[in-house]
């Protein structure tokens, strides 16, 4: 392959792509066929559920099997020279689940695959992938481009696994790859699983020697991403409907703050409640009470607080939000300033906080304790003054009556 050739193989100005030889009609289609039974619930999912999970605008009916699940293997992590060479597709049909996978042999082949990835995608409703709004689909986008495509086929509602992921589990989880939600989450662990990493080196030395059955581990980890997106999607779907079959409250807490972010509120409050039962009991409680603030509902949220401090959760801080409902809503100086008092010793065990924040705290404690108590000073003075005023009052009103009328006698 000459220069000019090497230019038109990665998407370079020139006519029609062709590689040395023989001229390429297409590039190279995998299927595979999996049973309904291993996509529990996936038939049952409907539009009202997946709005209640992301903020996407769906059509207004919405067919299971018009959710297409897409998946990329590169040859890097991205760059101007970094190309897809596997397009991975996969769907729900009446008989069960198919991978359609379209595999580039050689560079100029691409044009070939992007035309099916654009055919696939048009018989689609939404797309569902798992970092595809960072990686998969910024890269097809540029290829099209490169190729002088047609990239509209692109512009359908985009569902993203991994964020929705993150927000339901990285909280207890940290790190959300797509493998380790399919062993914890699934209870799926893959064996024989071929590094992501490796992926690009096995398709160079495929490229040279033209073995095809270096691709062989590529194709069957593609074909597994893609079925597990399914699975994954699915199984979230089942979960926010029913909060209550979580084991661990850091997901109904982590739940409940994806769907506030979501505007919805009261299945928010509804995650918040259950998780206080739980490991995340204080962080529950505490967006709960936050949550009845930002409505408006002081009281609900007041109540919350006590339910706290009665249970001994959320450590100073439903002393301090009681302390400022009492002062600012109640106007109730002498609860306020008990309320101040109570977080300052209990803010004086060390072990409360990190220790760094301790003095922070403290002497934030320390200025509302001695605020509250010039202010409940202050109403004490002036309530004695208007005693005292009264008081002069009466005494002038019954000097001023003294010789009218009769003398007493």
């Amino acid at each position: 392959m000459n220069l000019r050739d090497k230019l038109r193989a990665v998407g370079g100005t020139g006519g029609q792509p062709r590689p040395a030889g023989e001229a390429t009609t297409d590039c190279r289609h995998f299927a595979v066929y999996r049973e309904a039974e291993e996509f529990p619930g996936a038939y049952d999912l409907t539009r009202e559920t997946l709005q209640l999970m992301s903020d996407l605008e769906l059509p207004e009916i919405l067919d299971p099997r018009k959710i297409l699940y897409l998946d990329t293997e590169t040859t890097g992590l991205g760059g101007s020279g970094t190309v897809a060479f596997l397009v991975g597709m996969g769907y729900l049909t009446d008989h069960g689940f198919e991978v359609h996978q379209f595999l580039m042999r050689d560079y100029p082949e691409e044009p070939y695959l992007l035309k099916h990835v654009a055919a696939g995608l048009g018989k689609f409703d939404v797309l569902c992938t798992f970092n595809g709004t960072t990686f998969d689909v910024p890269l097809l986008e540029s290829r099209f481009l490169m190729n002088r495509m047609d990239r509209s086929c692109l512009e359908i509602p985009h569902l993203d696994l991994l964020h929705m992921c993150r927000r339901l589990w990285k909280l207890r989880l940290g790190r959300c790859n797509l493998g380790r939600l399919e062993e914890v989450i699934l209870g799926k662990p893959r064996t024989d699983d071929l590094p992501g990493s490796e992926v690009p080196q096995r398709y160079f030395t495929y490229l040279k020697t033209k073995r095809i059955e270096l691709l062989e581990d590529i194709l069957k980890h593609n074909a597994q991403d893609i079925a597990s997106l399914c699975v994954l999607l699915n199984h979230m779907a089942e979960l926010y409907l029913h909060p209550e079959k979580i084991r661990f409250s850091e997901d109904v807490y982590s739940m409940g703050r994806a769907l506030e972010k979501l505007n919805r509120t009261e299945n928010a409050r509804h995650c918040y409640r259950l998780a206080r039962r739980g490991r995340a009991g204080d962080l529950a409680g505490q967006a709960l009470a936050v949550s009845y603030r930002r409505t408006g509902e002081r009281e609900q949220a007041a109540e919350v607080w006590r339910e706290m401090i009665r249970d001994r959760k959320g450590g100073i801080t439903p002393y301090i939000e009681l302390a400022k409902y009492e002062e600012h809503i109640r106007r109730n100086i002498p609860a306020a300033l008990e309320m101040t008092e109570r977080a300052m010793a209990l803010c004086s065990e060390m072990t409360l906080r990190a220790e760094e924040t301790v003095q922070q705290t403290q002497n934030e404690l320390q200025y509302r304790y001695e605020r509250l108590r010039r202010r409940m000073k202050e109403t004490e003075n002036h309530g004695n003054r208007i005693i005292s005023e009264g008081f002069q009052s009466n005494q002038t009103t019954e000097k001023g009556t003294e010789g009218r009328g009769n003398p007493p006698v």
